[in-house]
């Protein structure tokens, strides 16, 4: 995984579907409509959403085979919690129509960030997450941009 500013994304070098992904979030704005936004068929796309953050109670652990995620937020804040696949136990089998697999949630998360406007969070296959997550005052609303790489698009120089 990857938490960084988003004034940084060139400081990894994954190629140019990385590039094309920050491009697009870099012309981002709170106001862009929600839905699927192709940027390369469906080898590279994003998602924009809205909703409320939620408590890790109602929220699932999940992990993805095919892509990679970019999750940045366009306003709010949130909380991600994030494991290493190797120590969970599987709750539902990889679904590839979805590109997800649940995870048991275990007590504790090796891995704890909060995401804003100004920062940016890279899942590769092997980082199981828990996105949405409520903070230390309850739910708030988000707008948020989930980029979708397919990861035989990424360089391998890291």
């Amino acid at each position: 995984m990857i938490f960084d500013s988003l004034a940084n994304h060139h400081l990894y070098p994954l190629g140019p579907a990385w590039r094309e992904a920050f491009d697009f979030l870099a012309k981002a704005t709170p106001d862009l409509g929600d839905g699927k936004y192709r940027l390369r068929g469906d080898d590279l796309f994003a998602i924009v959403m809205g909703y409320q953050t939620q408590p890790a109670e109602t929220s699932e652990l999940e992990a993805h085979r095919r892509y990679l995620d970019i999750q940045m937020l366009l306003s709010g804040r949130e909380g991600v919690v994030c494991h290493n696949l190797a120590d969970l136990r599987v709750l539902q089998p990889y679904d590839p129509a979805t590109d997800a697999e649940l995870y048991l949630v275990p007590p504790v998360a090796p891995a704890r960030f909060i995401l804003t406007p100004t920062t940016f969070l890279a899942l590769f296959p092997h980082d199981a997450h828990m996105p949405c997550l409520t903070l230390d005052h309850g739910p708030e609303p988000v707008r948020k941009i989930v980029v979708k790489v397919a990861v035989e698009l990424l360089s391998r120089s890291l």
